[in-house]
Order: C-alpha cells, then structure tokens, then sequence
C-alpha cells in the first residue's frame, strides 16, 4: 500500500471512489472526506475500461457540482470491481495455459467431482476440461498423504516438458501435485525451474490457490488462476497506468469473490480472486440496509444480469460451491465466496420468439453496444429497457446513462420482433416482456432461496441495480411479498456496497484432526501459524482501517461424510477443549443446515482457516436534509398490466423522509427509476431508503 492516506496533497476536499463496471454500465459512487456522496453512471467501454469510468466519475460529480479531474486527482482510494475476470472464464478467453500434474493423474479436470444436472439426460455431452487434455502434461513424482516422497521428482523430465511448453508457445503454467498441501517440496522446485527455463511465463503453485484435501478442486484453482495472470495483468496494469497519467497517486483496491477488497498487487499475485466478485458487494448494502430482519433477499438488477443473495440477521451468506457456468459442467475452484446467484435477466435482455412461438427474454443481452434500440446506438433486438420506455416507465429526455432515449426506436423493435409475429399490439408486446421477465427473476429468488431453506414469502426483499427498481413491485407480487426496500443507492448497489467493503482476506492450513483422537500440538501448530500470518496481512494496512478483526473457523466433517462444512468459532481453536469447542459447533451447525445431528460421532477436521478483516472507516452520511413535501414535474399515461394511467413523476431529490406517494407514480432518481403500481404506495425513510408496500385489499 502506499502511504498517501497519510500525506498532505495540498488544499481542496479528499475522495474515495468505488466503482463497478458491469456488461452495460460502469457505475461510480464518489464520498468526499466531508461525508458528501455523489453517484454516476456511464456506458462500459470494452476496449479501455477508463474512458467509461472516467465518463461516470464526470456525471457523479457534475451531479453535485464538483470538478470531475479534481475528484480523480485528489483520490485517496479507488476501489475497482469488474466482472472482467469471470466473462474471460466463461467465454474461454483466457491464456493459453499447460497443466503439470502427477503422473497417472492427467484427468483430474476431465472428470471434476461427478454428478450430473438432469441424472435421465443420456444425450447430454460430456463437457471438456478447463485444460485441453493435449496441454496437460504428466511428471514423474508423487508423495504421499503422510508427507513422505515416494517417487523423487524427476527434474530432466520436467526440462524436457518445459521445453516443450516453449515449443508450444505456452502463456501461463498451472502445477497441482498430488499431496502438495502436506509436503509441497516438489511443486515449489517446479517453480523455481518454470523461472529458469520460461522467464517471464506466469505459473501457480496448486497448494498456493487454494490449499484444499480436494484434488479437483485445488487443480482447478490452479488451473484458472494461472489462466487469468496474463489477462488480469494487462486489464489492471492499463488502468493503473491510465490512473497514474491522470494524476491519481493513491491506493487502488480491487473487489474480491469474499465480498472485500485487496490491494492490487495481490490481486496480480492471485487473480481468481476475482471471480464472482462484481456481484459480491450488493449483499452488503442489503445487510446494512436491514440489520434487524430475520432474512433478506438482495436482488440487483444490472443490464445483463440478475443476481440474487441472501442475509440472515445480517450475515451475508458464503459458500465454496460456486459453479463458473452451470452445476457440473461448469468449473469450481472451492474458494469462498459471496453466495450468488445469477442468470442472464437484465435491462439488456433480449426478447425473442423460440421455434414453438413461445416468448423468450434472455439470456443474450444487448450490453453497451450496440445496447437496446433505445439507445440509439445500432441496436435493433427490442429489451426490458426497450419495453420499459415504451409503456412509459423510462422518461426518455431525462434519461441519466448520458444519452436520450429513443421510443421511436424502441417501439419500433418490439413491433417488429414481437408484436407482429404474436399478433399482439405494441403495449401488449411490452407488458409480455416485463412479465417474462419478473417470472425469470421471482424464478431464481425461489430457486436461490429454496435451495438454502429459506422461504422467500418471509423474507424482506431488496432490490437494486439500474433496472432493478422498475421490476421490484412486479417481483414482490409474484413472490407474495407485501414490502420491498428499495436502497437510496439502489442504481449503483454493487459500487456503493465496495464503499463500505473491508479490506479482507482468508489464511488457511489443511491438517486433518479427529476430535476423538485429538492432536493438540499439530492443531496449536497450525493455529499459530495461520495467526501470524494474519497478523502479517494485517499490519500492511496499520491505519487504513480501523482495529484488524480476526474470525476462525474449520472445516470439518461426520466420518464417511463426502463433504464437509464450514464451521465458524467464538474464539481461536486453542487449549485443551479445543476438541469439544469443535464438536459442540459442529453439531449445531449441521444442525442447523441439515436439520439433523450426532451428538455421539466424532468429527474430522479437514482444514483450519483464519479471516483477517481491517474494516474501512465510513465517511459517507448515512442520512440526508428533508427536501420539504414531494414535488411532481409531469404526470405522464403509463401501461399497468394492459390498462393506462395518469402517473405522476417524482424527483427524488424533492423526497424528504415519512413522504408517501400513492400509487401509480414513478420516482426518477440519478441512477435507476423506481415504478410504483397502482396497488402499491412508496414512503421514504431519513435514510433515503423508499418501502413499496402493497395496499390493502
């Protein structure tokens, strides 16, 4: 890190500017040190991530009245999420990268754990390996699970195979031995003979990615992250070049998977860490949000996807099951991450007729270019958006993405792709679209929710993303929900919950233990180890952050159990009831995610883990002044389920706390426009937050 934070750069307010760019926008929140918010957001630009971050920084602060290039130079931190890392796993474009494994063990990636989607589907196509079985290499080695060397490492084959990785034009190397975690002698001389045979070539060390039991698992981290070294590399060193020119000389943090963030070297160092990041930071908001609610449900609506979250009594839900792509045939690394979830449901969608005749949104989005045919930008497969401005939810002159919207252009598109081919008017057409749509979105809150035990009709649900707040009335009544929060940041959800994200990480250590012959030295050993490490991480941030926190917990499962769980503990796994503490956490936990437990069995500890958490100071105000009774600028006809409407629209910068507006209206906010139907009604908090609430029957 650098030590700028603590620097005196001159008179003028200080910054701190989170951003996320997404497949359509490129949302900013900027704070000053004076607890100011301002919010933007501009088209993401494929071909140099800058121009549109800096296009939104620009409208955030012209939105308040600041200088754009004063706020980028008097940045102290930038925190930057992007979802550049998963679309290049996703869509293969990634490295060409080798695999070194343990001879005889070439099809680790090949075979994956097993299981099937649809177990009846014989048709189905097996699908290929991360690494192309031609490009994964085996080496003569192997050592044992108890740490012993069996067979030495053969260091002439390894030339003559790094030879011809050479030969093969090989731009980054994944290594995963087998029992690396227990003795990882051999993968590290392997690195250190990448490094003197193929200078400059990345690589990863399998026990460095993720130190797991599991051998897929730790292959596949390997195999990704080593993949994502040379692209990674080049996205965030260009925008960290085009931040230096700029002027900006502060801190650069980037979003990760575990909803926090990290410095960007070691982002460089470990770059699967950023996958399924950019989703990672709305469930944030929705903790804070709500604190006191039993479950909330986070969803955000961006222009190409739609993702979904839970949070219990505050606590953003984790896991390590997060498939890239579809269950089992997709590819998993065993990291933890945020628990999300997403299909291709957003303002981007696209709508189109299947062979059958049927209606279809998604999953293909129209993204920033060509963009819906709204945006008068090429584009002419109609969208949710192009739908939303032609029922007239969108106001089309005081659009906020930079452009006027085209209805023309919209109507347009939906007529000749939808309504002509159905038989069907324009309104008809476009309500058939947002129906879809929300029936897609209240499907994967039930599947998301369902799949964890939780019931969605309980929950609070919070909705954000651009386009989240237009479709949030129409979710709540398919999921037979009476409230709907919609936060004051709604339009830039995941960029305002990198604001608040800490600086975190996990250390973790793989000894097996069993509580019913208990090794105290070996687990204190691992312990402390895991503690210093911890505390290393911890005091490169010494004033940052506030006070550092330290969460441990294991993994650990019944004997003859298949998977294992995470356990989370009250305090560090020391002493001499070490063994019971974990037993007793156990049993609740399995408990409590299985319904089910055995007082009586032993349990087997797979791996020990430490997270470090250095907390960032808040400078934003959490509350705004009131703005005195709720002004309305125009009362436009709108479509609600096929009947119009004289709605009013409201600024909501006129809103000050406890207004209500009765429904059918519309809120414009600076990011996202909230849609608020005829049976509903909106009140706004002394937080800004807006409650949709369903009126009585």
């Amino acid at each position: 890190m650098n030590d700028v934070h603590t620097e005196n750069k001159g008179d003028g307010a200080r910054y701190r500017i989170a951003v996320d760019t997404g497949g359509t926008f490129t949302d900013v929140v900027v704070g000053s040190d004076t607890g100011d918010m301002a919010v933007g957001k501009a088209l993401t630009t494929y071909d140099r991530v800058f121009t549109g971050f800096e296009a939104s920084v620009h409208r955030a602060a012209e939105s308040v009245g600041w200088d754009g290039e004063e706020v980028l130079r008097n940045a102290d931190v930038i925190v930057y999420g992007t979802t550049h890392a998963t679309n290049a796993v996703l869509t293969g474009r990634v490295a060409r990268t080798a695999l070194l494994t343990t001879d005889g063990f070439a099809d680790t990636l090949l075979l994956r754990e097993g299981g099937r989607r649809d177990a009846f589907d014989s048709k189905a196509a097996y699908p290929g390996p991360y690494i192309p079985r031609r490009l994964t290499y085996e080496v003569r080695e192997r050592i044992s699970s108890e740490g012993d060397v069996l067979v030495p490492l053969d260091e002439q084959q390894v030339r003559e195979v790094l030879q011809q990785l050479a030969d093969e034009n090989i731009e980054a190397v994944a290594v995963s031995f087998l029992w690396s975690i227990v003795n990882d002698t051999h993968e590290k001389r392997l690195g250190q003979l990448i490094e003197d045979i193929l200078p400059g070539v990345p690589y990863t060390l399998s026990h460095e990615a993720n130190p797991t039991i599991r051998e897929y698992r730790r292959s596949s981290a390997a195999a990704i992250d080593a993949s994502l070294k040379p692209l990674m590399a080049d996205h965030l060193g260009n925008l960290r070049s085009d931040l230096v020119q700029y002027g900006f000389s502060g801190d650069l943090l980037v979003v990760t998977s575990e909803g926090a963030v990290l410095d960007v070297a070691d982002v460089l160092d470990r770059p699967v860490l950023l996958l399924n990041s950019g989703p990672s930071m709305a469930p944030l908001v929705g903790a804070a949000a709500a604190p006191d609610r039993e479950i909330v449900v986070v969803c955000d609506m961006g222009g190409t996807t739609f993702d979904v979250s839970l949070v219990e009594k505050g606590v953003v839900r984790h896991t390590r099951e997060a498939w890239l792509g579809e269950p089992f045939v997709g590819h998993l690394t065993g990291l933890s991450s945020v628990a999300v979830s997403s299909i291709g449901a957003g303002g981007g969608s696209i709508a189109w007729i299947d062979g059958g005749g049927l209606l279809r949104v998604g999953p293909q989005s129209a993204r920033s270019t060509p963009g819906p045919a709204a945006y008068g930008r090429g584009g002419e497969e109609p969208t949710v958006t192009d739908a939303c401005v032609a029922l007239g939810y969108l106001d089309a002159s005081g659009f906020e993405g930079g452009f006027t919207l085209d209805r023309h252009a919209a109507v347009k598109a939906i007529d000749s792709r939808i309504a002509g081919p159905l038989g069907m008017d324009t309104t008809q057409a476009a309500q058939a679209i947002l129906d879809v749509s929300a029936n897609h979105m209240a499907t994967a809150i039930r599947q998301a929710s369902l799949e964890q035990g939780v019931d969605p009709r309980g929950a609070l649900i919070v909705a954000g993303g651009g386009a989240g707040a237009m479709v949030a009335a129409a979710i709540g009544i398919l999921l037979e929900a009476d409230t709907v929060l919609i936060p004051a940041t709604a339009g830039v959800l995941a960029a305002y919950g990198a604001h608040r994200a800490p600086i975190a990480t996990e250390f973790l250590s793989p000894l097996h233990n069993d509580t019913h012959a208990f090794d105290a030295a070996s687990a204190t050993r691992a312990v402390e180890d895991l503690k210093a490490k911890a505390a290393v991480f911890a005091a490169r941030f010494d004033g940052v952050g506030e006070k550092p926190e330290f969460t441990y917990f294991v993994d650990a499962r019944y004997p003859g159990q298949a998977w294992d769980l995470r356990v989370h503990l009250v305090s560090a796994p020391e002493g001499p009831d070490t063994a019971t503490v974990i037993e007793q956490a156990f049993h609740a936990e399995h408990d409590r995610r299985n319904g089910t437990h055995d007082a009586r069995s032993r349990v087997e500890v797979i791996t020990w883990g430490v997270r470090v958490e250095v907390p960032r100071p808040e400078q934003l105000k959490d509350t705004v002044a009131t703005s005195g009774a709720p002004q309305s600028h125009r009362t436009d006809p709108m479509v609600f389920g096929g009947a119009t409407y004289d709605t009013t629209r409201f600024r909501g910068v006129t809103l000050g706390p406890a207004d209500k507006i009765v429904g059918p209206a519309v809120i414009d906010l600076p990011t996202t426009t909230i849609v608020v139907p005829p049976e509903w009604d909106a009140t706004l908090d002394d937080r800004s937050n807006i409650y949709l609430t369903r009126k009585e029957a």
